[in-house]
């Protein structure tokens, strides 16, 4: 996670709407125009059911409560307007109380490829369609509510089995891979990158072994696991994750697969 940040998240009135600008519903758009023809191409049918549910505007960007009414019915889930960085106590908070953050700011046309920090297209067309799946949900909420009784020492493992599937999760459909995580599907290069290239690897999920694995956020993933199905969320939500994370810290992290970041001269 970022230590600081440009960015400023925008506050909504006493309804909950954010009165966005011209200048942001037009990156909005041209990040949602570029994106959906990608994802209806490679993301799993649960993304596209639930993209189907909340209807997300393609002029602009959505307001919260339109999406809270959609989630509240289906999952019981809500979103959170947050600050464009919080800390691993409040995002576990949140998670473990059904509400997702949502960082109320959107990307500059300088970082329209790429920026670090989650900002509303990645958190809303990225991640909020599958808070209308069940498994999805069930599997989210499970996460949030260990990571908030967890040490400090302990998040930072939970933080990699989040990021290898939640955000960068690959799933097996019938024979095809298919995307789920919301890391790539909320990036237009990475989602080609992350079925159409040869370069990274792509493994079997095993919950142990995404919590012995590196990563690093500012890179395209060297490496994606594979979900055997989507409902093996459910499965993997019911597994004694903190007796793994323990196996994990005694066989210790597998090495990178990326070069250390370089450090700026000072």
């Amino acid at each position: 996670m970022p230590k600081s940040t440009q960015y400023q998240s925008r506050q909504s009135d006493e309804n909950g709407i954010i009165h966005w600008s011209d200048e942001e519903n037009q990156i909005w758009s041209e990040l949602y125009a570029r994106q959906i023809p990608l994802v209806k191409e490679r993301a799993c049918q649960e993304y596209l059911d639930g993209l189907d549910l909340l209807k997300l505007n393609e002029k602009e960007i959505p307001q919260l409560p339109d999406i809270n009414k959609v989630l509240m019915e289906k999952t019981g889930w809500q979103t959170a307007e947050v600050p464009a960085l919080i800390n691993f106590g409040e995002f576990f908070r949140l998670l473990a109380n059904k509400q997702f953050p949502v960082a109320t700011f959107i990307r500059t046309r300088e970082e329209f490829d790429y920026l670090q920090e989650p900002d509303i297209f990645h958190e809303v067309f990225g991640h909020c369609p599958l808070l209308t799946n069940p498994a999805f949900a069930h599997f989210t909420h499970t996460y949030g509510k260990l990571g908030l009784a967890a040490s400090k020492e302990d998040r930072v493992y939970l933080a990699r089995l989040y990021w290898f599937t939640v955000e960068f999760g690959l799933v097996r459909a019938k024979d095809e891979l298919k995307i789920y995580g919301g890391g790539i599907l909320s990036s237009p290069g990475e989602t080609i990158y992350a079925l159409d290239s040869d370069t990274p690897l792509r493994n079997p999920l095993t919950a142990i072994d995404a919590l012995r694995t590196p990563y690093r956020i500012d890179i395209m993933q060297p490496l994606y696991y594979i979900l055997p199905e989507f409902d093996h969320l459910f499965e993997l939500a019911e597994m004694d994750i903190m007796a793994l994370v323990e196996e994990a810290k005694s066989l210790g992290l597998f090495s990178p697969l990326f070069p250390p970041k370089e450090k700026k001269a000072s």
